[in-house]
């Protein structure tokens, strides 16, 4: 029970920091490490390179527009002179974040809905008999339903639908190669609503023909937002000529990374390119899609063309983030950078007190209990009492057990026994009457000795 008080007691005690000094040069130079350490991070890192000093936005609000100028001029045996303007290669023709330049395409003209062979290249439409073209099925990835009758000249279904049925190989140079020389132009608007900021890419000029005549270029026109669209193509390390045979896909990147703390002149953007239809390892590359022209003849009848396309996609990307200073983050990280020296207060501790050399001394003088000089003179006295008591209290309850133990160790009722008990007893108390001359263990003896049965005989 005492114990238990002690710890009760001991809970309620205040534990404080104690300062010593340790003249221990190898934890005295590791700790000033750590702290240099701490403060190079949390000046270099923190608060230059990464502005944490900053409230941050990342949710930007972006708007892009495109605009493509330019004119091919197509001559081939099949179709002979032909012109191509912005209505025919640019897919939308009102441009926004995605649009599509044509840069090669296969054409088949004068289509009509009637009976035609299967294209060989279709797996579904090729057979051996009539029994494989059933009629009334479509061909699965075909141009048409099958009537039930197999063409021997071409070991392929007869199909009802637009025909003749495309036939042609692409071609292996790009027929629309001028679109190299295309120019398209780029306008983003952004916005970072937490600051009420807005910018453009386009800067404000008092030169209205700077627009009319300046390509885009890194080092010499950083901020035209005209590009030519052979450069784009380049600028990712591909060839613009390669990739207009088959098309692909490239990716504009527009980066707005804006200290707001600074001029809003500062606040520019900056562009990457990269190509989105390859990847490694994977041969499959190209973009193309079909679609067909309507007309109708002097007797009424309907016609068609149709385009195969290939092609450039472009993607915009727009990314970015803005940042103002702001009290709350500096003050999260300077106590962040404070929170860190305290561990390294707590590791060079352990060290010195539980690992190195002489720990036991340093322990020692780390942790001291103090109380105040009356309150240690009352828990002495205490302690004297409790324990002059016990032992006080432990020595009659010894004596007990040993007279008992005599006692009752020989029976009463032979006459020549008791007679040799009653001298036992004698001497028994005689032993305790010189060891023992207190009060109590005089009274106790008496106690005994009443108790002790007479004999018969007296």
């Amino acid at each position: 029970m005492a114990r238990g008080w002690g710890q009760l007691v001991s809970f309620f005690d205040y534990k404080t920091q104690k300062f010593f000094v340790a003249r221990n040069k190898k934890i005295g130079v590791l700790f000033r490490l750590f702290q240099l350490a701490v403060i190079g991070y949390l000046i270099g890192w923190v608060f230059v390179w990464k502005k944490g000093y900053q409230e941050r936005e990342e949710s930007i609000q972006s708007s892009v527009f495109t605009k493509l100028k330019g004119v091919a001029v197509i001559n081939t045996t099949g179709h002979g002179l032909n012109v191509w303007s912005t209505e025919d290669y640019v897919v939308p023709s009102q441009g926004d974040n995605v649009f599509f330049i044509v840069t090669n395409y296969l054409e088949t003209p004068n289509q009509k809905l009637g009976l035609c062979a299967e294209s060989p290249k279709v797996p579904d439409g090729v057979c051996s008999h009539d029994d494989d073209c059933i009629e009334g099925n479509s061909v699965i990835a075909g141009h048409g339903l099958k009537t039930g009758r197999c063409i021997s000249e071409t070991r392929t279904c007869e199909i009802y639908g637009w025909c003749p049925v495309e036939q042609r190989q692409t071609p292996k140079v790009p027929l629309l190669g001028e679109a190299e020389n295309f120019s398209v132009y780029i306008r983003n608007f952004i916005r970072f609503p937490k600051f009420d900021f807005s910018k453009s890419n386009v800067l404000p000029s008092t030169n209205h023909t700077y627009l009319k005549s300046c390509y885009y270029d890194k080092v010499h026109h950083p901020y035209c937002p005209i590009f030519r669209v052979g450069d784009l193509v380049n600028w990712t390390g591909h060839s613009f000529q390669e990739m207009a045979v088959k098309g692909g896909s490239v990716g504009v990147g527009i980066e707005w990374n804006c200290d707001l703390d600074k001029d809003a002149s500062k606040c520019t953007p900056e562009y990457s390119f990269t190509r989105l239809d390859s990847s490694k390892g994977s041969n499959i590359t190209g973009y193309n899609f079909r679609f067909a022209r309507y007309y109708r003849d002097e007797n009424g009848e309907n016609y068609r063309s149709l385009f195969k396309v290939f092609g450039i996609r472009f993607d915009i990307i727009v990314n970015g983030e803005a940042g103002k200073f702001s009290i709350v983050p500096t003050v999260v990280n300077i106590g962040s950078g404070v929170a860190l020296i305290g561990v390294g207060v707590f590791c060079c501790d352990m060290l010195l007190i539980y690992l190195m050399r002489g720990r036991s001394f340093y322990r020692e003088r780390k942790f001291e209990t103090v109380v105040r000089k009356s309150d240690r003179q009352s828990r002495e006295a205490k302690h004297a009492k409790h324990h002059r008591h016990g032992h006080d209290r432990h020595k009659k309850e010894d004596k007990l057990d040993v007279e008992n133990q005599l006692l009752s160790s020989s029976p009463t009722r032979s006459p020549r026994r008791h007679k040799h008990r009653s001298h036992e007893q004698k001497h028994v108390k005689e032993a305790t009457s010189r060891s023992h001359r207190s009060p109590e263990r005089k009274a106790m003896t008496k106690a005994s000795s009443s108790r002790t049965p007479s004999s018969p005989n007296k």
